[in-house]
C-alpha cells in the first residue's frame, strides 16, 4: 500500500536574491517543483501528494491548486514545524517528506527510500548523500553529520509516522546513505541553479 507525499515548499529562497518563489524557480523553463510532482507521479510507493506552502509562496499555491495538488498552508515558522503542523492537521501516518527543490530526483529513487523505511524497523528515515559527492560538484554545504563513519549531508527526503509522537526533536531514525548526485542536487543559489540546469540538459543519467 502506498503512503502520502508531502511537499515542503514554502521556503523564501532569500539567498537567491530573486523575486520568484523558490518552489516556482524555473529549472530549463520548468518550475522546480514541478519535476517533484513528476517524480512522485513515477513511483509504485506514493498514494497520494500534498503540498505545504506558507504565506510566502501564494503563487506556487496557486498553481498546484490548478494542478490539481491538494494544498495546505502552515503557519511558515519553520521547516520541522510546518511539518508537524501538517501531521496533527490532516492526522498523517507513515509519509514522505520531499523539498520542492530537488530538480533530478526520480520515481525510482523514491521507491527505494520507502522501501528501505519498510525493512527498517524504525519510526523515521533520513536520507543523505557522502560530503564529498557535494563538495565534488561545487555546492553550499550548510550542516553534515556522522554516519556510517562518513560525513555526510542531509537531502531534504524523510519518511516518518506521524502516528508516533512527534515534535521538534528527532525520532529514533535510520539513515539511509544513498551514492547518488542527482540527490546532493538542490538549489539554494544561483551557481546550484546552472548547475542542475546543466545536468538537466545533458539529460544525463548518473
Amino acid at each position: 500500500m502506498g503512503i502520502v507525499a508531502l511537499v515542503m515548499a514554502g521556503g523564501k529562497g532569500t539567498r537567491m536574491k530573486l523575486a520568484q518563489e523558490k518552489p516556482l524557480i524555473k529549472v530549463c523553463n520548468k518550475p522546480v517543483i514541478e519535476y517533484v510532482l513528476t517524480a512522485l507521479k513515477n513511483t509504485k510507493k506514493i498514494d497520494s501528494v500534498i503540498v505545504a506552502t506558507t504565506n510566502c509562496t501564494p503563487k506556487t499555491a496557486k498553481l498546484m491548486r490548478q494542478l490539481g495538488v491538494q494544498v495546505i498552508e502552515t503557519p511558515g515558522k519553520d521547516y520541522v514545524s510546518d511539518m508537524g503542523y501538517v501531521v496533527q492537521t490532516l492526522k498523517l501516518g507513515v509519509f514522505l517528506a520531499i523539498a520542492a527543490d530537488l530538480p533530478l530526483v526520480r520515481g525510482e529513487m523514491i521507491d527505494a527510500v520507502v522501501e528501505r523505511y519498510e525493512r527498517c524497523g524504525k519510526p523515521a528515515l533520513t536520507v543523505a548523500v557522502p560530503l564529498e559527492i557535494k563538495a565534488k560538484l561545487g555546492m553550499c554545504i550548510e550542516y553534515s553529520f556522522k554516519a556510517e563513519d562518513k560525513d555526510v549531508v542531509p537531502v531534504g527526503i524523510n519518511v516518518i509516522d506521524g502516528r508516533k509522537r512527534y515534535g521538534d526533536e528527532w525520532l529514533d531514525q535510520d539513515i539511509y546513505l544513498m551514492n547518488i548526485e542527482e540527490l546532493a542536487v538542490n538549489i539554494n543559489t544561483l551557481s546550484e541553479l546552472q548547475l542542475a540546469e546543466r545536468l538537466l540538459s545533458q539529460n544525463r543519467v548518473l
